[in-house]
């Protein structure tokens, strides 16, 4: 068919490259036994949370380490202790259960304490993206609105930005959390550092009610279309993660320390890293921010054994200079997701690692892939039910054969990946039903069933194991964030110089993910263009890691039958000036938030990784 995708650029498997993986598995099973049964033995009304699992760390491993940051170390008993003063001063504030608190505070320690505070009141933290900003900042926080709002020092002033539009009542109550101390507490909040200070340390009775299945955090996605989604995130997502990579696919050891430099309102940081660790009484070491020049010093510093990742983390850390210490670091395994095939084996050997458990999953999924078996090159295995269904890119929909039901891809083929939606692997969703139906293809490969759609094109390796090839519809992935084409063209159309636009992502030698291009139809001339105003316009608005950084003009755009604009053509053409004639421009990542003309030569700077986007 004209426009499907049927082959991929990947590699099918052989059966010798997963047999070291399953004689090491094979050595493990009674524990991997036990970690199964942890995993599927509960029922969504047993009395299990994240509050359970630090409280029995405070007994059981109360002196070790849980937590490094920068110079601060704190054991399992004290990290408990510090959740508990919040959570005795929060249920002071008549925070109960069910009930939502907006938390905007950036990757430091008071972050996952008032995570598990809240948890810990069987109440839910709506973790809001700290790099949302404006409108973006708005809509999510309206999306989850609740009375309790608990805000960062650091970021105070992005919510004061838009705090007059929430138009708060007397029964909302605003927190706020210091960090260096050098703004006073400003007026109408409530100081949180002095608040807890003199609580009671005792576990909250709270607890005892807080079941499996109950929500503790909500974490926003861009989804396939739109402002972000609010996906529901329970504590029965979190003890799986904490089974499965935890004890089956890391094997951690209390004397281990796993370093997450990653943002905790993902579900990398929050659902991966932290319950896996705190499974296993393991450390975590966290980062406020990703720094490629301080990586390794860290990894050292904290004496961290493993690290989890996102494939960018992994592509800085090659673009920095090699070192003769590159391969002296404590570091022995990995796990995240987005590390590319094409650095795949240079990385393992430039730094001495010899596992990548590398992942794939959602926020919001039904399904979680992990290369459990340390194949290179793969996602891995999935042992809930997936299929990969051939896929038209031209009608941006999967193929139907003459019987009305979706066609399943076979090895060696590329198509869209599903997940089974069933009572055992119920789909969560978001807060908002319609957005929920949105993600549920029915009557799928029979009458009745459902499946979720991943939104993903990927490779069938063979052996149920998947290669990630590329996200489809109106969403791409830069920075590690998803970036939604349909706000950033809102934006973009809000000035009058544009009669349309259409934004979508273009692929950067040298760089994973997608960067942001926006294609424009002038209301005016290209010379008489506000660039200025475009600019400013876009970094003011949006995210950094959702700016644009091409534009290019066109007189119009090439459309389907039902007058879809054909954005695969525009992805593909990119932003080369030697075979497009559409004036071109650029915004480089040094200097200030403006567009300049993209050249011939400047395209070839970029290319040879002389500007680092």
């Amino acid at each position: 068919m004209v426009g499907s995708v049927s082959r991929g650029a990947g590699e099918v498997l052989r059966p010798a490259q997963l047999v070291p993986g399953l004689l090491a598995l094979s050595r493990r099973v009674p524990s991997i036994v036990k970690a199964m049964r942890g995993i599927l033995g509960f029922r969504d009304d047993s009395p299990l949370s994240m509050g359970t699992v630090l409280e029995r760390n405070a007994e059981k491993y109360a002196g070790k380490t849980a937590l490094l940051y920068e110079d601060i170390r704190i054991t399992h008993a004290e990290f408990n202790t510090r959740i508990n003063q919040y959570a005795h001063f929060l249920a002071s504030r008549r925070v109960n259960k069910g009930d939502i608190a907006l938390v905007l505070v950036d990757n430091r320690p008071e972050l996952l304490m008032v995570i598990a505070a809240l948890a810990k009141l069987g109440a839910v933290a709506s973790l809001i993206n700290p790099n949302q900003r404006g409108k973006v900042l708005l809509h999510s926080i309206h999306l989850t609105r609740g009375r309790h709002f608990i805000v960062g020092e650091e970021l105070f002033e992005a919510f004061e930005e838009i705090r007059s539009q929430l138009e708060l009542t007397g029964d909302d109550r605003l927190y706020y959390q210091p960090e260096s101390g050098r703004r006073a507490v400003p007026k109408g909040y409530e100081n949180l550092e002095e608040a807890v200070r003199d609580q009671p340390t005792s576990n909250p009775p709270a607890t005892r009610e807080v079941k499996l299945g109950d929500p503790f955090a909500y974490v926003f996605t861009s989804g396939t279309t739109g402002l972000p989604k609010a996906s529901i995130q329970t504590h029965r997502r979190w003890f799986s993660a904490m089974y499965w990579f935890g004890k089956i696919v890391m094997n951690f050891k209390p004397t281990d320390v796993h370093y997450c430099p990653l943002p905790f309102c993902h579900t990398n940081g929050l659902s991966v890293a932290w319950s896996s660790a705190a499974g296993c009484g393991t450390a975590l070491a966290m980062r406020r921010r990703f720094s490629a020049s301080q990586f390794w010093a860290d990894t050292r510093k904290f004496k961290a054994n493993s690290f989890i990742y996102v494939g960018e983390v992994c592509r800085y850390l090659m673009n920095q200079p090699p070192r003769p210490d590159d391969r002296d670091n404590p570091i022995e395994a990995m796990v995240g997701n987005g590390l590319r095939p094409d650095i795949w084996r240079a990385f393992k050997k430039r730094f001495g690692i010899s596992k990548i458990y590398e992942l794939y999953g959602a926020a919001e999924a039904p399904l979680i892939f992990s290369n459990i078996f340390n194949v290179d090159c793969t996602v891995g295995t999935c042992l809930t039910p997936f299929a990969i269904v051939e896929y038209d890119v031209d009608a941006d929909e999967p193929v139907r054969g003459a019987d009305g039901f979706m066609k399943k891809v076979s090895p060696g083929g590329t198509g869209l990946l599903l997940a089974q939606i069933s009572e055992r692997m119920p789909f969560a969703g978001y807060t908002e039903k319609e957005e929920t139906e949105k993600k549920i293809f029915r009557d799928v490969f029979e009458k009745g069933d459902a499946w979720f759609n991943s939104g993903d094109l990927v490779f069938n390796q063979g052996y149920r194991h998947i290669q990630f090839v590329d996200r489809l519809g109106d969403t791409f992935r830069w920075k590690g964030e998803n970036v939604s084409t349909s706000e950033v063209e809102k934006i973009v159309n809000t000035l009058p110089d544009v009669a349309q636009s259409t934004a979508y992502g273009v692929r950067i030698p040298g760089t994973d993910g997608r960067a942001g291009m926006v294609a424009i139809i002038p209301a005016t001339t290209v010379e008489a263009f506000d660039l200025e105003s475009l600019a400013d316009t876009l970094c003011k608005a949006l995210p950094s890691y959702a700016v644009p950084k091409f534009v290019r003009f066109k007189d119009a755009f090439e459309t389907t039958g039902t007058h879809k604009i054909k954005k695969k053509v525009l992805r593909d053409e990119g932003f080369d000036p030697g075979t497009l004639d559409d004036p071109l421009y650029v915004l480089l990542p040094e200097g200030s938030c403006a567009y300049q003309p993209l050249t011939k030569e400047l395209y070839q700077e970029i290319v040879e990784g002389k500007h680092r986007f």
